[in-house]
């Protein structure tokens, strides 16, 4: 299928180039908003209602498979931080560029913030704001006016769930913003979550059953992300009916081998109940993944290995915590091996330029969670990186070049070695998560063996003895928050996820604190939400009554 942008767009001309500068204009508060008859126009036609509900999709472009989207969404967490190439590089711990990830750098004027959060979540929701105005007036067919209703009414959902969770009370309209806005409110979180439910919920009813166009929005998208946003808000018996809808009722099933989740050619799984869906034409993208680089080590500097396609683009921006690697048991979890690539092969096709006695296809680098003995070292041609190499004894990196990385987002597809971008779909919810929402449900409503079993169906499909998956079942009494989050790491590390579940669970500072030696000095308990952009700050005419949130 097409990506959604070029779906939107065809050809930009006429019409459709005036909705793609609609399309592409940020919603900021000091920005202007296109407006007058010739959006009017545009949006008084059944096909531009569709064109704008297709170009809602586009501004998850700006989040999900971006290096932004993984340090808003992912670093700055328990179980991930910088690489050499993340500004967290330098001696004893010292940063001479604080990033993001550490709470150094999450300031007010972050840019990533503003251009990767605030700005493309208002602007998808000024598209469905403006679309829905003209929807009853637009002509569309009686059968499909509801469909796209829900369709808006869900991605509007979407974005304002992103912001209201990032940043607290925050401006709130469902009104389309059309022309120059200089004041601003500050909408109390519980009446943004409101408005969040209304529009799911129109989305569960109307949406339709399946779409044949892959990653539109459909009633087990909605009600899949209905289960998310109500355990977030504690509302956990509602979070388990509908978790369970999904796990129940529309033919999703969990796939058999972990590691078959991501592999290229099989990206559209039964398993994906909503995906992102990136056009193998690059030019189509809102800006292409990236996930494959972001978290790759310094492989190709190495004696016996050159940058290749198949080990990827190096990126070096985000290694695993200590505490990630560790909650693997690698002898009977087969997502440690599937998710994580721990040793390289020499591809170097010069004889002269490898080290001696390294043949082509035999190992070149190998890293292990272990400590490897001298002993064990010896007589080895090939590099090694052990536990010991990579992390001081308090858990802070002392070599953030060369690490244990994952490889889930691997494309060998790309066209070239130095291309860094990607046609990888993202799977922004997949049926583990239903599983795991109905676990953390069912824990807080008391059951803990009910917990135990939605966690040990998701476990035992990742025992690496298929004959044995025995070895993977916990018991009832191991069941506590602590252990759903450690699973929820083991399932989902890296698909940026990890920022929400601490949030939700309100052990962000206390994990972080624990676990991520990097960002525990310097994470705040007002770090729980993120600041307001200064530029909007700047922009705004009411400035005594929208301020700054506290702390920043």
């Amino acid at each position: 299928m097409k990506n959604y942008l070029e779906i939107a767009i065809g050809k930009p001309k006429g019409l459709c180039a005036l909705f793609l500068s609609f399309l592409l204009g940020s919603c900021s508060l000091d920005e202007y908003n296109p407006g007058g008859a010739t959006v009017e126009s545009l949006f008084n036609t059944p096909e531009g209602i569709e064109a704008a509900a297709n170009g809602t999709y586009t501004y998850n472009q700006k989040i999900y498979g971006k290096e932004q989207g993984y340090a808003l969404l992912e670093m700055g967490t328990d179980i991930w931080t910088g690489g050499a190439n993340s500004g967290n590089s330098g001696t004893n711990g010292v940063y001479p560029q604080p990033p993001l990830m550490n709470y150094q750098g999450l300031i007010s004027d972050n840019v990533w913030v503003k251009s990767n959060l605030w700005q493309p979540c208002y602007a998808g929701i000024n598209l469905a704001n403006t679309a829905l105005k003209y929807l009853p007036e637009a002509g569309v067919e009686a059968v499909k006016a509801p469909v796209l209703e829900a369709e808006l009414r869900f991605m509007r959902a979407w974005y304002y769930w992103h912001l209201v969770e990032s940043f607290g009370d925050i401006p709130f309209t469902l009104e389309p913003t059309e022309s120059i806005v200089t004041v601003a409110n500050r909408t109390p979180v519980d009446q943004v979550y409101e408005q969040i439910f209304i529009d799911l919920q129109f989305a569960v009813e109307h949406a339709p059953l399946s779409n044949t166009d892959y990653g539109k929005i459909t009633k087990p998208i909605a009600e899949a992300f209905i289960a998310r946003v109500y355990l977030t808000r504690g509302r956990y018996q509602e979070a388990l009916d509908h978790a369970q809808h999904v796990i129940n009722d529309y033919g999703f099933s969990l796939m058999p081998n972990y590691a078959d989740l991501w592999k290229m050619d099989n990206e559209k799984n039964q398993e994906v109940i909503w995906g992102l869906n990136y056009s193998t034409n690059l030019e189509f993208n809102e800006g292409s993944n990236v996930g494959h680089s972001m978290y790759l080590m310094e492989y190709d500097t190495q004696p016996g290995m050159l940058r290749d396609v198949n080990n990827g683009y190096p990126n070096v921006r985000y290694m695993p915590t200590k505490f990630l690697l560790n909650l693997f048991d690698e002898r009977i979890d087969a997502r440690y091996e599937a998710s994580f690539k721990t040793t390289w092969f020499c591809n170097e096709t010069d004889a002269g330029k490898r080290p001696q006695g390294m043949n082509l296809g035999d190992t070149a680098i190998f890293c292990s969670k272990y400590v490897i003995s001298s002993d064990a070292r010896a007589g080895k041609a090939y590099k090694i990186y052990d536990i010991n190499d990579v992390y001081r004894e308090n858990g802070i990196p002392a070599d953030r070049f060369h690490y244990i990385s994952l490889k889930k987002f691997e494309d060998p597809t790309r066209a070239s070695a130095n291309e860094t971008e990607s046609a990888r779909d993202v799977f922004i919810i997949r049926l583990a998560e239903m599983y795991m929402i109905a676990a953390e449900a069912e824990l807080q409503l008391g059951n803990q063996a009910e917990a135990a079993n939605y966690i040990n169906i998701v476990r035992q499909r990742a025992a690496l003895n298929k004959q044995n998956p025995e070895d993977m079942t916990v018991s009832a009494s191991s069941v506590t928050l602590d252990f759903i989050l450690d699973e929820r790491a083991r399932e989902f590390a890296g698909e940026q996820l990890r920022w929400f579940d601490l949030k939700r669970t309100n052990k962000l500072v206390e994990r972080v604190q624990a676990h991520n030696p990097d960002a525990a000095p310097h994470i705040k308990e007002f770090h729980k939400i993120r600041p307001i952009p200064q530029s909007e700050l700047d922009a705004v005419t009411n400035k005594d009554q929208f301020k700054q949130n506290p702390g920043y």
